[in-house]
């Protein structure tokens, strides 16, 4: 398939994408949803990012054990479509986010009378992924990925390198609604390049997976939590920033080598949702369990008990003022 081909898919396959991520819930629909703040006494719906997914899923599990009459619905619906959608609308409680919320993400949060409340909750190494058959390439630097994802770049594996095979890339992303897409723009192409849009675009990171399984002239990129489920039949690629190549870890996120792909992952929460005994129940347990191996487990770098305190002094007022 040549690249004009899959380009015309990037927008039909994010509107599909997005129809499916909304029924993937782990208890409940939001289709449901309807007032100004989507909460109920034993209710938290959560939306937004793919990469923040596996975490709040597996906190989510462990909270639903301890407290089997709230109903957790968990839907990806990628960064952007989370606040603009469902967050900033009023129609969940909590938005899983890749990046920190945009000026206009805020305005549009304040004009509904919703304030978001940021907390980190972890640390990821995002990750640039071909097939494993792919045996020429190991490593990339900045350079060379800016020349593979920028509008108008390069082509063919050999306009990379000469001695690549003369193979058309086969690109796999994140949608434009995705927080990961915008962080991948920043880091990688700056102000100076635009993000190709002759790539296929999906919020489904495992969709990316099979699309690079599938072919030898793929590559794709998403949160490390989908490489490490994934670490026989996709290959990750080291990045050289300009001290040489550094593969993406758990641990290379955590001391800073990995740049410039590491990156801070947050939840948002509506503080005005805090008046339901349920979503303050549900932050509490999320601020605490985010410190732990639960994190680790599903790919990403747990934050310091230091920070887990912060989040939880920042939590603890924003209740007390809601609640007085």
């Amino acid at each position: 398939m040549s690249r004009d081909s899959t380009a015309s898919l990037s927008t039909g396959s994010g509107r599909r994408d997005f129809l499916a991520a909304a029924s993937v819930v782990l208890s409940g629909s939001l289709a449901g949803c309807s007032g100004v703040f989507a909460a109920e006494d034993d209710q938290v719906n959560v939306a937004g990012s793919s990469t923040v997914f596996p975490v709040t899923e597996a906190i989510s599990s462990a909270f639903s054990e301890e407290n089997p009459t709230v109903n957790v619905s968990l839907s990806k619906t990628g960064t952007g479509g989370g606040f603009g959608n469902f967050f900033c609308a009023g129609r969940t409680d909590v938005n899983n986010a890749s990046r920190e919320i945009a000026d206009a993400e805020v305005e549009q949060c304040g004009n509904n009378g919703i304030t978001p409340l940021e907390f980190p909750i972890a640390t990821d190494a995002l990750t640039v992924v071909v097939n494993p058959n792919a045996d020429w390439i190991d490593c990339l630097t900045v350079e060379q990925l800016q020349e593979i994802w920028r509008a108008d770049g390069a082509q063919n594996w050999s306009d990379i390198n000469e001695e690549w095979p003369d193979q058309e890339f086969e690109l796999y992303g994140a949608a434009t609604t995705s927080g990961t897409f915008d962080y991948f723009n920043e880091a990688v192409l700056g102000e100076e390049f635009n993000h190709t849009s002759e790539y296929y675009a999906t919020e489904r990171d495992r969709t990316i997976v099979q699309g690079v399984q599938g072919s030898e002239a793929a590559m794709g990129y998403f949160g490390f939590a989908y490489y490490s489920e994934n670490p026989d039949s996709i290959k990750a690629v080291a990045i050289d920033d300009g001290d040489g190549c550094v593969e993406p870890s758990t641990e290379t996120a955590k001391s800073g080598e990995y740049t410039p792909l590491s990156r801070p992952l947050f939840i948002y929460i509506a503080k005005e949702s805090l008046t339901e005994p349920a979503v303050r129940d549900f932050a509490r347990f999320y601020m605490e369990r985010a410190a732990t191996d639960l994190v680790s487990e599903v790919g990403y770098v747990p934050i310091t008990e230091e920070q887990r305190d912060e989040n939880l002094e920042k939590l603890e007022a924003a209740i007390e003022e809601v609640t007085e």
